[in-house]
């Protein structure tokens, strides 16, 4: 993979980031419908006040409450020495957790789930499924990624621990994680 590969790819994410309605709210990319347009176009039958909730939550999981959220305190941690459990669980609540409550909502909303479900869901969810799913997935990550090889893992094995990122071994050991 080429140098100017990598850029393109990066400059896609970054794309579609920007075109979310959260930031410049951009109905056309390269002559076609945005990926949150291409998915309210996607989603034929649904009724569009659905479309519009499923576009704001799926907006909220990915955006500065969740996934970039989480990616950001990650990033800006990298290499710090007095980053915390308490930290450490931020960032996965914000990332995976957010994922993972996002995909359950998102379900809800379009099968036709009420405000008054999905509110029930998100908390149910909060406490008792998505938080500890999430953290439990990072966990294994993180134990996986020093115990196994990168031809085990199909991913580069210790990338984490090079990179000086804070991860549950690193913090609390290899026999606690």
């Amino acid at each position: 993979m080429t140098a100017a590969c990598v850029i393109e790819i990066i400059h896609t994410m970054t794309l579609m980031h920007d075109d979310l309605p959260c930031m410049d709210n951009d109905d056309l990319r390269r002559g076609k419908p945005t990926s949150h347009k291409h998915m309210a176009i996607a989603t034929k039958g649904v009724p569009s006040e659905k479309i519009v909730r499923v576009i704001g939550e799926l907006v909220k999981c990915v955006g500065a409450e969740g996934l970039i959220g989480g990616q950001m305190v990650d990033i800006c941690s990298q290499g710090k020495s007095d980053v915390g459990l308490d930290l450490l669980e931020f960032i996965h609540i914000h990332i995976t957790a957010a994922l993972l409550e996002g995909s359950a909502v998102l379900g809800a909303i379009l099968g036709g789930a009420n405000d008054q479900q999905v509110a029930k869901l998100r908390k149910i969810g909060k406490i008792k499924i998505f938080k500890c799913t999430g953290l439990l997935f990072q966990v294994v990550d993180d134990v996986l990624d020093v115990t196994r090889s990168s031809q085990e893992l199909a991913k580069t094995a210790g990338k984490d621990l090079l990179a000086d990122k804070s991860i549950y071994p690193k913090l609390i050991g290899l026999e606690k994680s």
